[in-house]
């Protein structure tokens, strides 16, 4: 068992902040799936963590739908046919998702259409009109 979530060199989660139950899975899979509990079911509460103020600002922000209004992150791992396994799948998401927030977006350089650009489009306009008054019915 860790004892510690690994984001970064600098940054780790104690055990003790993320919270995993094993509850059964869905879907097929007969007897296994029926009686025993494999999936791992994992809540983080963002604003309670230890993590930087930096990280718990970026993931409040996203737009994701594993975190609640409460910043409470819920990620359910049923892949694998083990618990062990899946609690594994489940912190690897939770550590994925947490590092995403700490790559720094590109700032979107907004540009202008060349003078040729829009002269093409103006003449494919054109051409369509032309194309278009020849399907009129002659009066």
């Amino acid at each position: 068992m860790l004892s510690m979530l690994h984001i970064s060199s600098h940054v780790t989660i104690p055990d003790s902040e993320i919270d995993i139950h094993a509850v059964r899975s869905q879907g097929a899979g007969g007897q296994n799936v029926n009686k025993v509990a494999t999936a791992a079911h994992l809540q983080f509460d963002i604003r309670a963590s230890s993590l930087p103020p930096f990280y718990k600002e970026e993931l409040l922000k996203l737009k994701d739908h594993r975190i609640s209004a409460d910043g409470i992150i819920t990620i359910k791992a049923q892949q694998h046919r083990t618990q062990e396994r899946n609690r594994e799948d489940a912190l690897e998401r939770l550590r994925s998702l947490i590092q995403s927030v700490a790559i720094p977006r590109k700032k979107r350089k907004p540009t202008k259409p060349t003078k040729i650009s829009k002269q093409r489009r103006l003449e494919s306009k054109a051409k369509r009109g032309r194309l278009k008054a020849l399907r009129r019915t002659i009066e």
